[in-house]
């Protein structure tokens, strides 16, 4: 049987993009209605004038109900304000002050609500000099450190994945859960905010500490590999492996056993842990060319009998078809040219299905709105270009 741990809540989404939409994909897996506030006209920016035929938009909305309301109108704010008693989450992604000014903040919904879990999901925070600044993924990437972390010294350069957005879904997915468990303890409503500068710290935390490990000196891309220990190889058949001793003295015996070159366990510049951090440019030059003499399917052979930690690089491709990915159940079956990511844990043994497909702009403004109006009250404001119903 399938474990949806948060079947009984409700969460409103005004929000767009990906991170407060990743978040609340991730709580809708989990069991938990979402319904989705947009613009009458198109929608979220996401859906890129595709409605729901946008891969990206199904990607982050997938099992969504859409309502269709223009909150620059005070009608459609009324509306908002009508449902938000019913729901027991709101979760935004708006510029900081945006929602208050429409009467829609904190307070605002607190106020109709006091046990709410209200999520303020930001660039930079609330507060401060970058306040008000326009922030993307790139932004945060930047800002937090991100690109320099994962370059060159000295040659940044545009990460391939919205590592920033990403993350700052999963810490506004985990604050919702951390509120929802302090609401259950205490009864009292519950004020989570976080912003793409905060959530990219969580990545960066190894990389800060090498900072004042090493003196104050930036780390870059390279400088923590010497740490690490790791190695990404290239094989005589143009396949990458990838390979991560870390400090042990066991696997550091197992890759020279894999290399076959024993002879460097007695070498003075790698007889310790310390020596192989000192010298891990030499021994670079040491196994590029080893790994370059063998095609990868012998050197998966014999990484793997020798117990070293390892992996092949794969592409997206690889990824979706390799058996363990299938035996964690972590894709949904195909549709239409997409599979659905299925969210990263388990209960019971099970992993929670991705529902359904995207919503239609508006698709279930007439059901949403049932639930404080009446029908001729909807069909007034639909009528007046405040609602939008897709049906």
């Amino acid at each position: 049987m399938e474990h949806k741990p948060l079947k009984e809540i409700r969460i409103l989404e005004l929000g767009g993009y990906i991170s407060a939409p990743y978040a609340t994909s991730l709580l809708g897996a989990l069991g938990a209605e979402v319904v989705k506030v947009e613009r009458p006209v198109g929608g979220d920016d996401f859906r890129r004038q595709d409605n729901d035929r946008s891969l990206y938009f199904i990607q982050y909305n997938a099992g969504k109900r859409s309502l269709g309301v223009d909150l620059k109108k005070s009608e459609g704010v009324a509306l908002v304000k009508a449902l938000i008693p019913r729901f027991d989450v709101v979760m935004e992604n708006m510029r900081p002050g945006k929602l208050a000014a429409m009467g829609l903040g904190q307070g605002d919904c607190a106020a109709l609500r006091p046990d709410l879990v209200y999520a303020s999901v930001s660039g930079f925070g609330s507060g401060g000099p970058l306040e008000q600044r326009p922030a993307y993924d790139t932004i945060g990437q930047a800002f937090g450190g991100m690109y320099s972390v994962l370059s060159d010294a000295g040659s940044a350069q545009l990460a391939g994945t919205p590592i920033g957005d990403l993350i700052t879904g999963v810490a506004a997915a985990a604050g919702v859960l951390a509120g929802l468990v302090g609401r259950a303890a205490s009864g009292t409503g519950q004020y989570v905010e976080t912003s793409l500068m905060e959530a990219v710290s969580t990545l960066t935390v190894d990389a800060m500490t090498q900072y004042f490990d090493d003196g104050g000196r930036d780390p870059s891309r390279q400088s923590r590999h010497p740490q690490a220990q790791n190695f990404c190889l290239k094989t005589a058949t143009g396949e990458d492996i990838a390979i991560h001793l870390s400090s042990s003295q066991k696997f550091w015996l197992s890759f020279l056993q894999a290399l076959d070159r024993r002879d460097l366990a007695d070498d003075p510049r790698f007889t310790t842990y310390n020596l192989r951090v000192a010298n891990y440019f030499e021994l670079v030059e040491i196994v590029e060319p080893e790994f370059a003499k063998k095609p990868a399917s012998e050197w998966e052979e014999r990484l793997t009998a020798a117990d070293v930690p390892f992996a092949p690089v794969l592409t997206m491709s690889g990824y979706i078809t390799h058996p363990q990915t299938r035996w964690l159940e972590l894709l949904e079956p195909d549709r239409d040219g997409l599979q659905l990511l299925r969210p990263p844990w388990r209960f019971g043994g099970t992993r929670p299905e991705r529902p359904g497909v995207a919503p239609k702009v508006g698709q279930d403004t007439r059901e949403i709105a049932g639930e404080v109006y009446d029908q001729s009250r909807i069909e007034e404001l639909i009528a007046a270009g405040i609602l939008f119903a897709n049906s």
